[in-house]
């Protein structure tokens, strides 16, 4: 399932050398000690929150709320770990632009190792991210996909996208395994301040749309327009996401040949077609509202829900035991990893000054809020 979002503002170039080498080995020793106490599902629990994520960019030293503290970290836990992998139980793949096109390629590579069907988390890669950038359509384009896994088959997703027009980055959190639901309220908790006008396939109220939409896309072009012709009235809804081109004939068509030959059983098979994008699902939309009267969700997903509550007790008051727990996982895989010496006790001063504010009763938030 989805376990969040966190909103950071965009921002450009690199991590210097000096300070990436530092983080990857780091990042390899917290990784390790974590795997050692709580199993490589421990980790990837860990990795899916994006709280404990925010707070273990921290301690590795990046830039405490841009967007590269996504890239950076998850480039800095696949490096650290990359001859330890097996040993482990603990793999990544995938990461930002080029790299994360060939994620299904490095998932094959280990599963040839491991024995597990590669297939089964090609597809849990793949509609993760077909999720986050056409079933939710809320303005960001996906840009970096992280992947890890367990010999075992569970899964964590780790991945961002930008939109452009406000200067923000996104990032989605997912947990799963092979029996993971990707398109009926998949995302356990939302953090955003920034919400815009959002087309929410997976939301719990667009179930019956998500059957229409399926149920059109199987049927020969040439129904779907007789079925519009009868229609007495074409009125287009007020709705900045739709363009006339989106219904247009020529495309209906286009969309129709490809989806009719490929008969999709439901949403999610839909989803899973190459090609099947935002702009498809849209006309798609549109068009089963037009002949069934079925509305898909405009609900944003964005809910102010944290990990460890707030300070001002929403949703909830701070969860002053888990948040603490958290702390103290890091505290011990630092207090005991073999890094330098100066490096770890900067490293438990980073920590300890996040921690501090908490401890006392206050929740520290990461504005504009992740």
């Amino acid at each position: 399932m989805r376990t969040g979002y966190s909103q950071l503002p965009l921002h450009g170039g690199r991590a210097p050398r000096w300070l990436f080498a530092r983080m990857k080995l780091l990042a390899r020793e917290i990784i390790c000690h974590l795997v050692a106490e709580y199993g490589p599902e421990g980790a990837l629990q860990r990795l899916s929150d994006p709280f404990w994520f925010q707070a273990f960019g921290c301690v590795l030293g990046f830039d405490w709320h841009s967007s590269g503290v996504t890239t950076t970290t998850c480039g800095a836990v696949k490096e650290g770990i990359k001859d330890l992998q097996h040993d482990l139980g603990f793999f990544a793949a995938g990461g930002k632009g080029r790299v994360a096109r060939r994620t299904p390629q490095e998932i094959t590579r280990t599963c040839e190792r491991t024995g597990y069907d590669a297939e089964v988390l090609i597809r849990a890669s793949r509609l993760s991210a077909k999720v986050d950038s056409s079933a939710v359509q809320d303005g960001y384009q996906i840009y970096h996909h992280a992947f890890f896994f367990t010999r075992a088959g569970k899964w964590c997703v780790v991945q961002q996208g930008m939109n452009d027009d406000n200067g923000m980055a996104r990032r989605y959190h997912w947990l799963g395994d092979e029996q993971s639901d990707f398109v009926e309220e998949p995302h356990a908790a939302v953090c955003c301040d920034h919400r815009g006008n959002t087309l929410n396939f997976v939301a719990r109220e667009s179930s019956i749309a998500r059957s229409r939409v399926a149920e059109l896309a199987a049927r020969p072009d040439r129904e779907v327009e007789k079925l519009i012709r009868r229609l007495p009235e074409l009125v287009m809804p007020r709705r900045h996401w739709v363009q006339q081109a989106d219904i247009s004939p020529a495309y209906l068509h286009k969309i129709l040949l490809k989806t009719y030959e490929q008969a999709p059983a439901d949403f999610q098979s839909l989803l899973g077609i190459a090609g099947v994008g935002a702009k498809t699902l849209r006309a798609l939309a549109l068009t089963a509202e037009l002949i069934y009267g079925t509305k898909t969700s405009v609900r944003d997903p964005a809910r102010f829900s944290f990990a460890h509550g707030g300070k001002d007790g929403t949703p909830y008051p701070v969860d002053r035991e888990g948040y603490d727990r958290t702390i103290e996982v890091l505290h011990r895989a630092l207090s005991t990893a073999k890094v330098d010496r100066s490096d770890k006790i900067k490293a438990l001063k980073r920590l300890a000054s996040f921690a501090d504010e908490p401890r006392q009763g206050a929740a520290r938030t990461l504005p504009p809020a992740p």
